[in-house]
């Protein structure tokens, strides 16, 4: 399948599922973190995640192991994963989580930053920044209350989430801009799956987590659905649009995310759904459409 300048149906089609699993990822994590320490619970999520990608690879008959340069940028690319993740995790101790979105959700307008230098030919347009513009202020809108009230070192926290968020930018230019874009989503995704793999566990013996403390069916199971659903699946899905699809247009539906985040807590925990639930939602999706409208020729 040949790169596109523009998403097809089948494009925003997987993105809305994908954005969906995400956010409930945010309740599965929720769930899973009263009784697996966090960075162990992502170390965990990645070495399951890990053989599953392995296991897929082997029945497709993917070839993860020849010589094809990009064994730097995928152990960058690792790193890069691994970073984010620990980082995220151990940011949300100081911050809140509605703070934490908002400068996660910095990652997208780091993405097009990055293009203009790594990735030329995804040049964004003056549309494509308002479209962003609008879906972060439904983001805002969202979340934004929390901004005005910080407590105590927060701040410590929205540095390192927004460190992630650098990050989290930072793997999709690495993966966009290097071989790593003309391989196949499975060897693209195991290099991160397998450095993080590694390296949460360890962090997490260093940080003296006590890993899995509290173990009940609803916690296996929320970890069963990181792991399945989000680290596999959905992974493997973002990295194969990744490489057929403009980095910029894909990272712009990333704002549904949260909002999803939200309407799943209210599903799936009973957490209030107000108004400005639906008002974000509205704006997200403006963004989007405005950001993703094809250019006049």
């Amino acid at each position: 399948m040949p790169p596109k300048t523009q998403l097809d149906r089948l494009a925003i089609g997987l993105m809305l599922v994908f954005c969906t699993i995400w956010g409930v990822q945010q309740v599965a994590v929720k769930i899973a973190s009263a009784g697996i320490s966090p960075v162990w619970q992502a170390g965990l999520r990645s070495i399951g995640a890990a053989l599953l990608v392995w296991a897929w690879s082997a029945l497709r008959g993917v070839r993860l192991f020849e010589r094809d340069g990009t064994l730097l940028p995928g152990l960058l690319a690792g790193l890069l994963f691994a970073g984010e993740f620990a980082l995220l995790f151990l940011g949300l101790q100081f911050t809140t989580a509605s703070r934490g979105v908002i400068f996660l959700y910095t990652a997208p307008f780091v993405v097009a930053l990055g293009a203009v230098w790594l990735l030329p030919h995804e040049h964004m347009r003056r549309a494509q920044w308002t479209g962003m513009g609008l879906a972060f202020a439904g983001v805002l809108a969202l979340f934004g209350e929390n901004l005005l009230h910080p407590a105590g070192r927060a701040w410590i926290g929205d540095l390192m989430v927004f460190a992630a968020a650098v990050l989290w930018a930072g793997t999709t230019l690495t993966v966009k801009a290097s071989a790593l874009a003309r391989v196949s989503a499975e060897k693209m995704l195991l290099y991160q799956l397998a450095v993080s793999a590694l390296a949460l566990p360890l962090l997490s013996l260093l940080l003296g987590e006590p890993g899995v403390f509290a173990p009940t069916p609803a916690v296996w199971a929320s970890l069963a659905f990181q792991t399945v659903a989000v680290a596999s699946a959905s992974y493997l899905g973002w990295f194969w649009l990744i490489r057929h699809y403009p980095a910029t247009r894909l990272s712009s539906f990333s704002f549904l995310t949260p909002v999803m985040g939200v309407l799943a807590g209210g599903l799936l925990l009973g957490e209030t759904l107000t108004p400005a639930v639906f008002a974000a939602l509205a704006l997200v999706g403006t963004g989007i459409w405005v950001a993703n409208r094809p250019g006049r020729r």
